[in-house]
């Protein structure tokens, strides 16, 4: 690739990106970029996980979240910041984010000395903020989603003749990203397949370049959060289209439209595109943290999401990557994901009773939950909406369980301990279902 000096772009309009004129990156354009790179990426480790048995396939975790600022974006941000030109580089250049971009760019733009300002829209998370604040970034939190935050940061790159940077469409950035495909065939040389993270869809297309260049065989497929999806619309369409962003635990994949650069690009390669439901993303989440010890931010665990949804049979005995591509989860929405996870895999019961408000009523209910070894996290009482009875209390209890078998002794001992109770849960992890012994109890 030669150094660019982009010129700066009208409010509507980056000549980076295109739509009348999509670049298609080049595996010559990933291979430079991973040798303009070396000095100032982490190679991180490609590691076989402890689901592989579970699961019945070899997985390997590529964990990118250990580069120094939790994510893959450093790799393009990198790339496309040692390919400015010198005018451009003392001008400074400006970008919108989520956030794992804004500090990738932040933090080598630091290293390099280039002048960074980063648009955040916000719902970007507190903690991803602060990080580019600390890398000497002029943070500037604008707009409700990505696509508010997109349009000022071009404006004002207009204005002060700062070069916009895409943070997923980009061809020096999609290019930086794929250097992650060459490590993955260099560490799992006899991969069968590789599950990619798809928001803007600039790391599909980087990593699929370079594996499907060096060998055909390999399966990419893309993942994505069906509170966005963008890839599959555009599929669907036969070109980027933009949708709307609902709120979602993989945040950073919220992006609204596909890059046409990158849509180009990864349309003839990938093999298929996975949508996955966010109870299965927050199962991922628990489930990484307790197998792997591993804090992956949602967005970076939806190809594990994919795999323990079933949604990849044709993938059994074979041998996968899952590119953790991000660790940067806020510390309140990790508390919301491991909990939603803990509901989801039926460890976590919340059911309402009924029981006598007569000295004694509430104990014996504790003493029964006890003794089938059922912890009691939270317990409260209502008497004002009870209706029959005035010697009656109906009891809220969340208790820990081991999980689906122990959920269902719960509640055969209660029901046949009670005569009014509801537990509230899922048998099924995609349609939420009531069991009420009383329709009296239906509500929560």
């Amino acid at each position: 690739m030669e150094e660019y000096n982009c010129n700066v772009p009208t409010i509507e309009f980056d000549p980076m990106c295109d739509k009348e004129n999509p670049q298609k990156i080049s595996f010559e354009d990933v291979s430079a970029a991973a040798f303009r790179i070396q000095s100032g990426i982490v190679k991180t480790p490609c590691v076989k996980s402890h689901m592989s048995g579970l699961y019945g396939m070899d997985i390997y975790l590529k964990n990118d979240f250990l580069q120094h600022t939790g994510s893959f974006k450093e790799r393009g941000a990198r790339n496309a910041l040692l390919l400015l030109s010198k005018e451009a580089k003392a001008r400074g250049v400006i970008s919108a984010s989520l956030g794992n971009h804004s500090q990738g760019l932040s933090y080598h733009a630091k290293l390099l000395g280039v002048p960074t300002t980063v648009v955040m829209p916000n719902v970007a998370p507190i903690m991803k903020i602060q990080k580019c604040q600390s890398f000497g970034a002029n943070v500037i939190v604008h707009g409700n989603d990505m696509k508010e935050a997109k349009f000022h940061a071009m404006t004002l790159a207009k204005e002060r003749g700062l070069t916009y940077i895409n943070g997923y469409d980009h061809p020096h950035i999609m290019a930086g990203q794929g250097t992650m495909g060459l490590e993955i065939l260099e560490q799992v040389p006899d991969v069968d397949a590789v599950l990619v993270p798809v928001g803007g869809a600039g790391l599909l297309a980087g990593v699929a370049t370079a594996i499907k260049h060096l060998n055909p065989h390999v399966l990419i497929y893309g993942v994505e959060t069906e509170k966005c999806p963008s890839m599959e619309v555009a599929l669907k369409n036969n070109e980027p289209t933009s949708v709307e962003i609902r709120s979602t635990l993989a945040d950073g994949l919220a992006v609204p439209t596909v890059g046409y650069n990158a849509y180009r690009t990864v349309k003839p390669i990938m093999d298929k595109l996975i949508t996955v439901n966010e109870d299965w993303i927050a199962r991922a989440i628990l489930r990484l943290v307790e197998q792997e010890k591993f804090v992956v931010e949602g967005g970076g665990a939806v190809g594990v999401a994919a795999i323990m949804a079933g949604l990849v049979p044709e993938l059994a005995s074979k041998k996968i990557v899952c590119i953790l591509s991000g660790g940067n989860i806020d510390s309140t929405i990790l508390g919301r994901c491991l909990e939603r996870g803990l509901a989801a895999e039926q460890r976590l019961v919340k059911f309402k009773v009924t029981v006598s408000d007569r000295p004694g009523g509430i104990a014996e209910l504790c003493k029964l939950i006890a003794s089938i070894g059922v912890s009691i996290k939270d317990i409260m009482q209502e008497r004002a909406w009870v209706y029959g009875d005035i010697f009656s209390v109906r009891v809220k209890v969340v208790c820990e369980t081991r999980g689906p078998e122990h959920m269902e002794e719960l509640r055969e001992m209660i029901s046949n301990s009670y005569r009014e109770y509801c537990f509230i849960g899922e048998t099924d992890p995609f349609s939420r279902q009531n069991s009420c012994a009383s329709i009296d109890n239906v509500s929560q």
